[in-house]
């Protein structure tokens, strides 16, 4: 299976997935590419490009448990100075936001290296939401600031 890319308007871009690992890096080399061109720093797309790719991960993971028929929708919108990333899933979404990883207990041993995802998320965007859509789906919503 291929991505699919089309042209929403002129202000978003919209990418139709498989549900598997690998596909996200479609999503952030061509994310990386237009944050250039709006005018985002190398650090701040450095920090987009791991909070998306977190996101996509997480929806072929969790989302959509490895359904071979699920997809993955990526949409990309910049508008006023803010670029807005929604990464849908056919899952169920979070029963509650998970708590940030305790790094010490990590690092003894002592709890699982998991619960990386939503923490790095929320530390390097501007924004983020976790939604229930009309349709069934589920979706992460991240913003950045140009200025941020």
């Amino acid at each position: 299976m291929r991505a699919e890319k089309t042209v929403v308007d002129d202000q978003t871009v919209e990418l139709n997935l498989p549900s598997k690992f690998g596909y996200e890096r479609i999503v952030i080399g061509g994310l990386a590419a237009f944050a250039k061109s709006v005018g985002f720093s190398s650090s701040r797309i450095e920090d987009l490009k791991t909070s998306v790719a977190e996101a996509c991960i997480n929806a072929v993971q969790h989302g959509n448990r490895g359904k071979p028929d699920a997809r993955v929708l990526v949409a990309i919108s910049f508008q006023g100075n803010a670029l807005r990333i929604s990464v849908f899933d056919e899952g169920a979404g979070l029963k509650a936001e998970p708590k940030d990883p305790d790094i010490d207990r990590i690092i003894e041993d002592l709890d699982p290296p998991v619960g990386f995802g939503v923490f790095l998320m929320k530390r390097l965007m501007d924004e983020v939401e976790f939604n229930r859509t009309s349709n069934h789906l589920h979706e992460v919503r991240m913003v950045m600031k140009l200025t941020g």
